[in-house]
């Protein structure tokens, strides 16, 4: 998981994950929105390469890369645990602004 993590926490590697959700990409194909070198595309690939984010095929003398999302999923899920505390938080957020507002509102009633 600590691969996975690692790998998506750069963003040239998450926009190389979009480009591949739309289908198969050369790695001079994933270099060029970045303007890089193939050998700096190459080195972002072994480490998507590795987390598993991505399975990469030798055609003749071009690397294919193919998105594998199930990485993907088990970093969504493991995110996914997290989020109720998210949800905790920001349910309590939200009724602390509504009773703040309904103080305000009686307020402003009781001084008219």
């Amino acid at each position: 998981m600590d691969e996975i993590f690692q790998a998506l926490s750069d963003a040239t590697r998450r926009r190389m994950l979009r480009d591949l959700a739309q289908g198969e990409r050369t790695i001079t194909e994933l270099a060029g929105p970045h303007g890089m070198s193939l050998v700096a595309a190459s080195k972002h690939v072994k480490v998507l390469e590795k987390a598993g984010l991505l399975r990469r095929e030798i055609r003749w003398r071009s690397h294919v890369c193919h998105l594998q999302a199930e990485p993907l999923a088990q970093a969504h899920r493991e995110i996914a645990y997290y989020e109720r505390f998210w949800t905790d938080a920001l349910g309590r957020l939200d009724q602390l602004l509504r009773d703040e507002d309904a103080n305000t509102s009686s307020d402003k009633g009781e001084t008219t």
